[in-house]
C-alpha cells in the first residue's frame, strides 16, 4: 500500500502542476483598466461593423475579406431579434439569419467578432430590432424591467447564448466581446434592467467580457453603464471622451464602440456625406493612443423588405431602403476612396513583424438591364383576405400583423362628406369613397386630415389603405404601432363598425397575386404590376424606379424594399444571388400609378 502511494506520488504532483499552470494562465481575452488583453498581452481592437442580416449571404465572405484587407482585426455585428423570431417562439436561423455561419465565416477569414445582440440595437432598423409582436398588448413597455418585456427578452438571450457560447474565444472560437444593450443612457435609467440583462448572459454561459455603449456625457454614462461591463463610447475619439468614461467607471477600460465614417439618410433628404479628412484625423488619434475602436459602419448593406426604421424629430422621419451610409464599403461591395484612405492609414501602423495587408477581392461583376415593361396584374382588392370586425380601428399589431399594409373599411352613417381626421395615422394612407380614390394622408407631412367631397348620391363606403413605413428605432417614441392607432372622425363624429383586412404582403400573400385580372378596380390607384427580363448570366444591378411613385418591389420572390419618388433613393439594389440565368420575374406594388410603365437596371446606385 505504501509502495503504491509512492509510485502514484509523481503522477499526482504532475496533475497538480498542470492544474496550477492552467489556473494561472491568463484568459484568452480579458481586460485591465487600461484596455483589452489577448492571452495576457495588450490588444487593440481595430474593428468595423457590418450586419449579416443586411448583406446577402452569398457576399458575407467577400465583405469580410475586404474588412481584413483594410487592416481590421475584428468585425462587429448587430443581431436583429425581430427577423429571427417573427412570432413568439417561432425561430428562423436560415439563410441570411444564420448567425453561427456568419461568425464561422469571420473566423475562417481571420477576424474576431464583437457581437451586439441587443435585445435592442437601434441600427436604423424597424423598432430597433425588437419584435413587433411586443406591441400586441395595449400599453406595452420596452427596454425596462417590465415583466412581459423581460420575459420575452430573457427568452431571446437564452436562445442567442445557446448558439454563441460554443463560439466564444474562451472555448476556442472567435467571439471576443458581447454588448448587453445599446445606448441605454440615451433612453432610460432602469439599473435593474441593465443588471438583469448582464446577469442573464452570464447565467446562459457567456463568459467573455461584456460591454455597454453610450455617448460620452456624464448623464448617459451614469444611466447606461453597469458594473462589470467595459464602457463603449458612441463615439469616443479624443482625450476628453475617454476621460469622461474614466470618471464614470474607473474600474474598467473604455473603447470607441462606434466611430462614424458615414451617416444615415431619411426619405426626402439629400444623401448624407461625411468628410474623409476628419475621419482620418480621429482614427489616427485612436491608433496613436492605443485605443480600441470599431467603425459604424464599415459596410451598411440594405434594409430589405419592410425592415427600414425611422426617427422622430418634431416629425416622423422614415429611413430609405439603402443602408449604404456613405460607408467605406458601399452597399454593393464597391470599395470607395474612403476605404483606400483608411487602409493606407492603418498600413502605416501595422506591427513591424506583421505580414503585408492582403489585397481585397476583385469587384463583384455589375450589369445594366435594358428597359422592360411592367403591366397591371391586379388591384389590392383582388387579393383580399376575409375581414375582421372591429368596433373601432386598432393598429395592425393588435390583429397579429407585423408589417405591410392594412385596410380599414366602414359604411357612412350621419355624415357622408366633410373633414376626415385620422387619429393617429401611422404612416401613409390612400383614401377611397365608394371605391374611388380621393386623396392621401402622410405622417411625414403631419397630414392626417382630408376633405371628403360631396357626391350625388351621398357616398356610402369609406376605405382607408394604410402603409406602415417603419417603426421608430431611437429615442422616446419607440412605441410606434402601425395603422390607425386611435380613431377616425368625420366632421367630429367618431366613425364606428369597421371591417379590417390584413395585407402583410409577405411571401404567402405575394404568391396569390394573379398574372392578370380585370374589372373597375384597375382604374383606381393601388395596383400590382408584373414584368419579366432575361439574363445570360446574373450580376449585381440596381433597379431604376425613378418613373414610379411609391411602393414595393419583389424580384423572384425576394423583397427588395420600398421606393418613393421624393428621393433621394431612386434605385434599389438587386444582387446577383437573387437572380436566375434565363427568366426573372418582377412584381411591383404602387400606391398611385395606374398606367403601365417600365423598369431598367443600372450598374451602380448613382
Amino acid at each position: 500500500m505504501h509502495s503504491l502511494k509512492f509510485l502514484l506520488l509523481p503522477t499526482i504532483l504532475l496533475f497538480c502542476h498542470i492544474a496550477t499552470a492552467q489556473k494561472n494562465q491568463p484568459a484568452p481575452f480579458s481586460y485591465d483598466t487600461s484596455g483589452f488583453l489577448l492571452n495576457g498581452k495588450p490588444f487593440e481592437m481595430w474593428g468595423g461593423e457590418m450586419h449579416f442580416q443586411r448583406v446577402p449571404r452569398a457576399y458575407w465572405r467577400d465583405r469580410l475579406l475586404k474588412a481584413k484587407a483594410m487592416g481590421l482585426n475584428t468585425v462587429g455585428t448587430y443581431v436583429f431579434w425581430n427577423a429571427l423570431e417573427p412570432r413568439p417562439g417561432k425561430w428562423d436561423f436560415s439563410g441570411n439569419n444564420d448567425l453561427v455561419a456568419f461568425i464561422e465565416t469571420a473566423r475562417e477569414v481571420g477576424l474576431y467578432v464583437f457581437l451586439r445582440p441587443g435585445p435592442y440595437v437601434c441600427a436604423e432598423w424597424d423598432f430597433g430590432g425588437l419584435p413587433a409582436w411586443l406591441l400586441a398588448k395595449p400599453g406595452a413597455k420596452v427596454r425596462c424591467s417590465d415583466p412581459d418585456y423581460m420575459r420575452a427578452s430573457l427568452g431571446y438571450v437564452e436562445k442567442i447564448a445557446a448558439l454563441v457560447a460554443p463560439l466564444q474565444i474562451s472555448r476556442g472560437g472567435n467571439v471576443i466581446l458581447l454588448q448587453v444593450e445599446n445606448e441605454y443612457g440615451s433612453f432610460g435609467n432602469d439599473a435593474l434592467y441593465l443588471s438583469g440583462l448582464k446577469n442573464a448572459w452570464r447565467e446562459a454561459g457567456i463568459d467573455i467580457p461584456l460591454s455597454t455603449a453610450d455617448g460620452a456625457t456624464p448623464f448617459m454614462l451614469e444611466a447606461g453603464t453597469t458594473d462589470g461591463c467595459v464602457v463603449g463610447l458612441d463615439p469616443g475619439f479624443n482625450a476628453e471622451h475617454f476621460a469622461q468614461a474614466r470618471l464614470s467607471r474607473p474600474d474598467v477600460p473604455a473603447f470607441c464602440s462606434e466611430y462614424y465614417p458615414g451617416w444615415l439618410t431619411h426619405w426626402g433628404e439629400t444623401w448624407q456625406r461625411v468628410d474623409t479628412t476628419e475621419i482620418l484625423r480621429d482614427l489616427e488619434w485612436l491608433v496613436q493612443n492605443r485605443k480600441s475602436w470599431s467603425l459604424y459602419v464599415l459596410h451598411g448593406g440594405t434594409n430589405w423588405g419592410f425592415y427600414a426604421g425611422a426617427n422622430f424629430s418634431d416629425v416622423y422621419q422614415p429611413d430609405v431602403t439603402s443602408y449604404d451610409y456613405d460607408a467605406p464599403i458601399r452597399e454593393d461591395g464597391t470599395l470607395t476612396p474612403k476605404y483606400w484612405a483608411i487602409r493606407r492609414l492603418l498600413s502605416r501602423y501595422q506591427k513591424a513583424n506583421a505580414p503585408r495587408l492582403p489585397d481585397p477581392p476583385p469587384p463583384v461583376p455589375a450589369l445594366g438591364l435594358p428597359e422592360f415593361s411592367m403591366v397591371p396584374a391586379c388591384s389590392f382588392w383582388n387579393v383580399m383576405p376575409e375581414p375582421i370586425q372591429s368596433a373601432q380601428p386598432k393598429p395592425m399589431e393588435q390583429y397579429g400583423q407585423n408589417f405591410g399594409f392594412i385596410l380599414y373599411s366602414t359604411y357612412l352613417r350621419g355624415h357622408h362628406h366633410g373633414k376626415l381626421t385620422v387619429t393617429d395615422l401611422h404612416d401613409y394612407a390612400n383614401v377611397y369613397l365608394d371605391g374611388k380614390y380621393v386623396g392621401s394622408l402622410d405622417r411625414t407631412k403631419k397630414k392626417q386630415t382630408l376633405d371628403l367631397p360631396r357626391t350625388d348620391p351621398p357616398a356610402q363606403r369609406l376605405d382607408i389603405l394604410v402603409e406602415g413605413m417603419g417603426r421608430i428605432n431611437y429615442g422616446q417614441h419607440l412605441i410606434d404601432p402601425k395603422g390607425i392607432t386611435e380613431r377616425v372622425t368625420l366632421n367630429g363624429m367618431t366613425l364606428m363598425n369597421w371591417l379590417v383586412h390584413l395585407l402583410p404582403m409577405d411571401s404567402t400573400m405575394i404568391s396569390l397575386v394573379p398574372d392578370h385580372s380585370s374589372g373597375p378596380w384597375l382604374e383606381q390607384p393601388g395596383l400590382y404590376f408584373r414584368g419579366t427580363f432575361n439574363l445570360d448570366k446574373p450580376g449585381d444591378t440596381y433597379l431604376d424606379v425613378s418613373g414610379w411613385e411609391k411602393g414595393q418591389v419583389w424580384v423572384n420572390g425576394h423583397h427588395l424594399g420600398r421606393y418613393w419618388n421624393i428621393g433621394p433613393q431612386q434605385r434599389l439594389y438587386l444582387p446577383a444571388s437573387f437572380l436566375n440565368t434565363g427568366a426573372n420575374e418582377v412584381l411591383l406594388f404602387d400606391l398611385h400609378r395606374t398606367a403601365p410603365g417600365t423598369l431598367r437596371g443600372m450598374p451602380s446606385m448613382e
